[in-house]
């Protein structure tokens, strides 16, 4: 089955639902023990651009008897018609419906897309509450950065794969297979995965709140289920794929993409992927080399990405970069080397490259002033930015981007003007050089307090108080040459609801893509008035969530989810940022005792070797 044409012609970009893409699989229904439709709950163009889905979707097709295909969120114009149409939602591959699957399996990686997940699966004619779903329903599974909080989203998902899949997908498919072969209904098969490490079923769970409305506990009313569930964690990254979906539409990351480490261990206290991706992880740099020749004869991109959270800290960078660049110099091959630390040796390295683009460079320092660079332990000297932006210049980089934040803890109306200060520094650089005047571009975001991080407990500023110091930093920029964006305070304030939400927090989600709330994250759709009211309807206080400092012996509704990472750590780390103490980085010194050290091999011992291509490779030191 397919979309008939009289839908596609309404749409804008029918490609983005009719399939048949390059290197796509499209496998036979009826030779498949189990069926698997995944999604990246977003737009065609972003969930296409993300990395998880590649693999998955590669582990679970390399298996005979699993057959994985795709669908993602239908664009507002797409989804009117085919609710106009009352045809339900299709799979990209073989345009099969969705509650024809066996399981649907959601990776959640932004907390503004949780809507769109109950908008999926209405589109798909499958009860959006788990509970209303019987044995002639898809199990509906989830995964992702944003699962490693699931209290908001557990109402509406059977169960959660806490950590990397790629420790549990297998023990996951068997649990699956049999459940299929078997007959079993969907109580038995979510009661034989609830002892899957890392696996959590929240109807396995009761929870209690306390008199005054916090959270108390989540305790388990089954034998099955654990206590705590803990986040699984790759011995070493699988090998990259290879050969993904090459789309037929541009989308936003439209080039080749190796995933050359996981993990950091920078301590950036507000980071939540800093914690929850450690330990690092390296991609070996033969298996690096192998996957650019393979991905470039594959899908035929003029662009590799080398995909890390911080790039430059990949062990001798300069070197990889160098000999991709000289093997492909006659196929003026780009590279493109995302989270660059502000190092202005890296930038020489980028800028040696004949055949790199250069129109822009981006850089996070995130706060402008020594002081709260501290409290965040995020230390960039102020020559260091400078230099760093005088070698771009001057190696002909007309644009400069650079990221800070607003309301981190402890911030003063002096740390803000220091941004100003800086950036203005920076642009003086400008007329040094023969070329064009370089143009600064500067994007505001705010500060989020997410779970697991040392700042989980701190609060988030209102927006009066945010909107004051966007003034701070506009008016300290009104120079020709510097262009100033910011996020509305209301995505952030809705993020971070939705980020630290309890249970609850799930009636106000239903409520609020009941009146209409779906694609939340894309400011044309966003209605900040539709959350108000389904907070005001449900009896949600969203500044309880967002905007009130949490004592540190609070329970908290994530604290049932070991990430390995201890709470002692976060503990300390944060009585650090109020102190303005750096934590140095332990990849290169002593070890900072965050858990890790504990439960994570990888953390303190060598790789073991495998093969590549037929080659044995090492690697290198995990820590």
């Amino acid at each position: 089955m397919t979309y008939p044409d009289n839908i596609l012609f309404k749409v804008a970009k029918p490609a983005r639902y009719t399939g048949g893409e390059w290197n796509s699989i499209v496998k036979d229904w009826c030779e498949a023990d189990v069926r698997i439709a995944i999604s990246y709950p977003d737009l065609y163009e972003i969930g296409m651009s993300n990395m998880a889905l590649p693999i998955l979707y590669r582990m679970l097709n390399s298996q005979p008897d699993v057959l994985a295909e795709r669908v993602f969120a239908p664009w507002p114009d797409m989804a009117e018609a085919i609710r106009d149409a009352e045809i339900p939602l299709l799979s990209l591959e073989s345009g099969r419906q969705l509650k024809d699957f066996d399981v649907i399996g959601f990776s959640l990686g932004y907390e503004l897309t949780f809507t769109n997940v109950l908008n999926i699966l209405h589109l798909s004619q499958i009860p959006v509450f788990s509970a209303e779903r019987d044995d002639s329903h898809p199990l509906v599974i989830a995964g992702g950065s944003c699962a490693l909080n699931p209290e908001p989203m557990a109402d509406f998902i059977d169960l959660f794969v806490i950590g990397e899949v790629e420790e549990v997908i297998t023990q996951l498919v068997s649990c699956f297979r049999s459940w299929r072969r078997n007959k079993l209904s969907k109580r038995e098969v979510l009661l034989q995965t609830a002892a899957i490490p890392g696996i959590y079923v929240p109807s396995l769970y009761g929870v209690e709140y306390q008199t005054g409305g916090s959270f108390k506990s989540i305790t388990p009313i089954s034998p099955q289920a654990s206590p705590t569930i803990k986040r699984q964690i790759a011995a070493q990254l699988p090998l990259p794929v290879t050969d993904p979906v090459v789309p037929y539409i541009e989308v936003v990351h439209d080039r080749g993409a190796i995933e050359i480490s996981r993990g950091c261990t920078r301590g950036c206290r507000f980071c939540n992927a800093g914690i929850i991706y450690r330990p690092v992880r390296l991609q070996p740099r033969e298996a690096v080399l192998t996957a650019v020749d393979d991905i470039i004869a594959s899908c035929g991109y003029d662009e590799v990405s080398l995909v890390s959270l911080s790039t430059g800290d990949y062990p001798d960078i300069e070197k990889l970069v160098n000999d991709i660049a000289v093997r492909y110099k006659k196929q003026n091959l780009n590279i493109s080397l995302p989270s660059l630390r502000i190092d202005s040796e890296l930038v020489k390295l980028v800028g040696s490259l004949s055949s790199h683009r250069k129109m822009g460079l981006t850089f996070a320092p995130e706060a402008g002033s020594r002081r709260l660079q501290q409290v965040i332990n995020k230390c960039i000297p102020e020559e260091e930015l400078v230099k760093t932006a005088a070698a771009a210049f001057e190696r002909g980089w007309k644009t400069l981007k650079l990221y800070f934040m607003l309301g981190l803890p402890t911030e003063t109306e002096e740390d803000v003007e220091s941004i100003a200060q800086l950036v203005n520094k920076v642009h003086a650089l400008g007329k040094n050089f023969p070329v064009r005047r370089p143009q600064i571009r500067v994007s505001l975001s705010t500060f989020i307090p997410k779970p697991h991080t040392p700042f989980q407990w701190a609060a988030q500023e209102d927006e009066q108080q945010l909107s004051t110091k966007h003034e701070i930093v506009r008016a300290g920029l009104r120079r020709k040459g510097i262009r100033l964006s910011w996020q509305e305070p209301k995505f952030s304030l809705l993020e971070a609801v939705l980020s630290r939400g309890d249970r609850r927090v799930g009636q106000a989600i239903h409520r609020a893509w009941q009146l209409g709330a779906c694609f939340d994250g894309w400011s044309e759709h966003f209605s900040y008035e539709i959350w108000l009211k389904a907070f005001g309807e449900t009896g949600i206080d969203p500044a309880f969530y967002a905007n009130r400092q949490r004592p540190l012996d609070e329970p908290l509704p994530w604290g049932h989810i070991d990430t390995g990472i201890s709470m002692d750590f976060l503990k300390r780390e944060y009585q650090h940022a109020i102190e303005g103490k750096e934590t140095p980085d332990c990849r290169n010194g002593a070890c900072n005792a965050c858990g890790l050290e504990k439960t994570a091999k990888p953390c303190i011992e060598k790789v073991a070797e495998r093969k590549v291509g037929g080659k044995k490779i090492s690697g290198g030191d995990r820590r």
